[in-house]
């Protein structure tokens, strides 16, 4: 038997979720509506994968889509490959539509706290009236759908009501979080010349504020496509440039109340952008439709996101996360916003927001919580009375987290490992309401994903390391990148090791029990003899030992055809890196894995170069430490700290 198989379980679901989550339902329905029955969740999920088109349309009723217009065809599919597959033909909605039908005031619609402001609450009636006046006021300035309104905002609720009120008049969205530097803005809106930009003045961070108003003006001459630019007075004073128009004029428009213009289901959503860490960054284009229906069933059936309850997750307009996250207003939950440092003042600030504001869904990117084990955040599950799920993203998750997790902040708490990307802005493995948890795994592929694992040749590999790849369609890929001629770059970027076949450069395993283990980045994967190794595997050991606060492993190929392992370290404060400190490591390494783990030479670092969404960036410092010039490798303004380069260069 497998380690796998043989691993005890850390949760299992009760009677009262097996029988009563929204996923169970969703069967009920089928069996009921359709006549079919399944035995578990997996063969539920083979039956997504192999007749699409009976699965998604299960979903268009079941969830109540509304259309302006039926649709012709549910699938239209190219004969060469996944791209430019049409979905709900001749279809029209709108996504702010269906967010609005779950309008009550019953419970607020959002909640929101920051490092400078308490926790209040907004209510639905309000946001409404925000929404109807944003909308009639680009409606006056002559946005149209297909235009596109540009962001540079805090994580704030005003956020939310300009995109509300963008999708509500059928324009396209994109967002940048204002920590991004001047240039990775500029090349970002540049791309898709927005009509309109919303702009703060200024932002929060880790106890300072930062004025970016200067920044404003700069950006708004800079861009002539703007022909309007929205300052909305966040940190700082009312006064404001006198050619941007102010926020407060604009909610005091008078409207006849918020009208929603129908689009087609591939109409474009919004423009989110790849890292942009070693290239121009990619701007890829969704669809209405796409996000709609996938994040209803990935949040309504995956996460058992329900009526009432409470939906947070850590995140900045830059992150698809935030965009994800919007989606639980679709299910009729409150969305529970924070800005600000996560860790400021202490780990214990965004725990201490889960109790005040009784969140039902808690959810940040798998850097938060190591943080939180690694700093002894206190947290007692008699506080956390409303937490059901815990939800982790961004890198892999490691076991000893799910551990402390269940050991030290709750022992009933569902835990959900996500993986996905802006490539679809949602996930492709998850959680299952119907399944256990074992430590370092993902619970399942999610229904419609048909994903496996591949080999070099494009053969499917079970319960063995493989490329993920999706070798099905799916509504919420790419409607197509901004301005790629003949699909040149969205080819590129998925199709060209496997023909017709997405490779999203995942290194995964999945087990006997159809569980999910991802073990890092495929372009990052170290190679020892031929054996492939997970750099995830690499920093579940050396992360584990007391000393070490973080860590960067590299392969480097030599000309010969051979190559070595790199291990960068981070210590703790005071601390050296001995002699002493690497025999520990080898040892640590070669005991709970291999001697393959072990690396050729071990470097102490003062940080980890990350993105700004939290993810190491371990591809670009290959290509540095390989010779490559760091300007053409990576973008410093795609950096959370870009000093760390210098050792690295």
């Amino acid at each position: 038997m497998s380690d796998e198989v043989q691993a005890q379980p850390l949760w299992k679901p009760g009677r009262t979720l097996l029988e009563q989550s929204n996923l169970k339902k969703f069967m009920d329905w089928l069996f009921v509506k359709k006549g079919l029955y399944f035995r578990s969740y997996h063969d539920l999920w083979e039956w997504s994968v192999t007749d699409l088109e009976d699965f998604w349309e299960s979903l268009w009723h079941y969830f109540n889509i509304k259309s302006h217009d039926l649709y012709l065809e549910v699938l239209q599919r190219p004969q060469n490959g996944l791209i430019r597959t049409k979905w709900f033909t001749r279809a029209k909605l709108n996504y702010a539509e269906h967010i609005f039908r779950n309008k009550t005031k019953d419970r607020p619609a959002i909640i929101f706290q920051s490092e400078q402001a308490e926790l209040r609450e907004i209510s639905w009636e309000t946001l409404e009236e925000e929404v109807a006046a944003v909308a009639t006021w680009l409606r006056q300035r002559g946005v149209k759908p297909g235009d596109r309104v540009a962001a540079v905002l805090p994580n704030i609720p005003q956020a939310v009501t300009a995109f509300l009120a963008t999708n509500a008049v059928g324009a396209i969205w994109s967002s940048c979080s204002p920590d991004f530097g001047k240039a990775a803005i500029s090349e970002r809106f540049s791309q898709i010349e927005p009509k309109v930009l919303f702009i703060a003045d200024g932002y929060s961070y880790n106890g300072k504020t930062y004025d970016i108003t200067s920044f404003a003006q700069e950006l708004s001459f800079s861009i002539p496509s703007a022909k309007d630019t929205v300052l909305i007075n966040n940190i700082f004073s009312e006064t404001r440039p006198e050619r941007f128009t102010s926020w407060e004029d604009i909610l005091h428009i008078q409207n006849f109340g918020l009208d929603f213009e129908p689009v087609p289901f591939d109409h474009p959503i919004w423009v989110l952008y790849s890292s942009g860490t070693t290239a121009q960054p990619k701007a890829i284009t969704h669809g209405v439709g796409g996000c709609l229906i996938e994040h209803m069933k990935a949040l309504i059936l995956h996460q058992n996101v329900k009526p009432g309850d409470r939906y947070f997750w850590y995140s900045t307009t830059g992150w698809m996360m935030w965009n994800y996250a919007l989606g639980s207003l679709l299910c009729g939950a409150t969305l529970v916003l924070y800005d600000g440092g996560p860790a400021y003042p202490s780990s214990q600030t965004l725990w201490t927001l889960a109790e005040k504001a009784r969140i039902t869904h808690f959810g940040s990117g798998a850097a938060y919580f190591i943080s939180s084990m690694k700093s002894g955040v206190s947290i007692t599950s008699e506080r956390l009375a409303s937490l059901e799920t815990i939800g982790s993203t961004g890198s892999p998750l490691p076991s000893e987290v799910y551990e402390w997790i269940y050991k030290q902040v709750k022992k009933d708490v569902w835990l959900i490992s996500l993986s996905g990307g802006t490539d679809v802005c949602s996930a492709f493995v998850g959680g299952c309401p119907m399944l256990p948890v074992y430590a370092g795994e993902i619970q399942c592929r999610m229904l419609g994903c048909k994903i496996e694992a591949f080999d070099d040749d494009g053969n499917p590999v079970h319960n063995d390391l493989g490329e993920m790849v999706i070798t099905q369609p799916m509504p919420s890929m790419p409607v197509y990148f901004w301005n790629d001629k003949n699909d040149a770059k969205y080819l590129e970027s998925y199709f060209e090791m496997y023909p017709n076949v997405w490779r999203h450069g995942d290194w995964i395993k999945i087990t006997d029990r159809k569980s999910v283990i991802i073990y890092g980045r495929s372009d990052a994967t170290l190679n020892r003899g031929g054996v492939r190794i997970g750099t995830a595997e690499v920093y579940h050991a050396v992360e584990g030992i007391p000393d070490i606060k973080d860590s960067l492993a590299v392969y480097l190929e030599k000309k010969n055809g051979e190559g070595t392992i790199s291990l960068f370290v981070v210590l703790a404060k005071d601390k050296t890196l001995t002699e002493e400190l690497k025999t520990q490591i080898r040892d640590t390494l070669r005991t709970q894995y291999s001697p393959r783990h072990v690396p050729d030479t071990i470097e102490q670092v003062a940080d980890i170069p990350y993105t700004i969404n939290g993810k190491k960036m371990e591809a670009p410092m290959k290509r540095i430490l390989m010779g490559q010039d760091p300007s053409e490798v990576i973008n410093q303004d795609t950096m959370r700290n870009p000093e760390s380069l210098k050792a690295f260069v």
